[in-house]
């Protein structure tokens, strides 16, 4: 097996350094909880391994070629982080208002359960469907991958190997960056910064949830 590892990973670190949806929930994750973050950047890469599978089998390049399927998943994702974004806000506005009590500054997905399960469960589902629901991360694995390849071998092996070591290599820059972000903690103990914090980052949610939906 014959692969251009030189290039595939320059594609991969600058594909990483462009803030997208998992960016964000990993960064938002990261501010509110270390764990958290870490939970939301396995999660993450646990969707682009069910990308990664299903490029392997050929089902990304049915969703792709389906107008339909695609548009569902495309929407579908929207959803999501405008759901995200929404929640965020209302929750910030709460807290505002003085009627959101202790748990009205959490993030979106969070829950009243102080355990680090629990932080980890909502972290890592944030991170999981955000990028299973991403059309954009399919479409890496149907038409940016494949350029790699070596076609003389097995294309199932190559993509199952190149796959790999993009989760890899994204584990490692997700539990870099939350190191940095996890520093966030310190301003977000200020009521007013916390505030803004929560009402950036949801409306931030809610534009990308509204790019993704009009997106070609």
């Amino acid at each position: 097996m014959s692969v251009d590892l030189v290039g595939f990973l320059g594609v991969v670190l600058v594909a990483y350094a462009v803030p997208g949806p998992d960016f964000l929930v990993v960064v938002r994750s990261a501010a509110e909880d270390p764990a958290r973050g870490r939970a939301a950047a396995l999660g993450a890469q646990a969707g682009l391994c069910v990308h990664m599978l299903a490029a392997a089998v050929g089902l990304s390049l049915i969703v792709t070629r389906s107008p339909v399927v695609y548009d569902a998943v495309k929407l579908l994702g929207a959803l999501y982080l405008v759901c995200l974004g929404v929640r965020a806000v209302l929750a910030a506005r709460r807290k505002a208002a003085g009627t959101g009590g202790p748990e009205g500054g959490l993030p979106p997905g969070a829950t009243v359960d102080r355990t680090g399960d629990g932080r980890g469960r909502a972290g890592f589902s944030q991170g999981f469907f955000t990028n299973v629901f991403n059309p954009k991360a399919a479409l890496f694995f149907i038409s940016v991958l494949p350029q790699f390849v070596d076609g003389s071998g097995s294309t199932a092996r190559q993509i199952f190997f190149l796959g790999t070591l993009d989760v890899l290599i994204g584990i490692v820059y997700w539990f870099a960056l939350v190191t940095v972000a996890a520093r966030l903690r310190t301003l977000l103990v200020r009521p007013k910064v916390r505030h803004r914090w929560e009402l950036t980052t949801g409306w931030l949610f809610i534009a990308i949830g509204v790019g993704v939906a009009a997106a070609p």
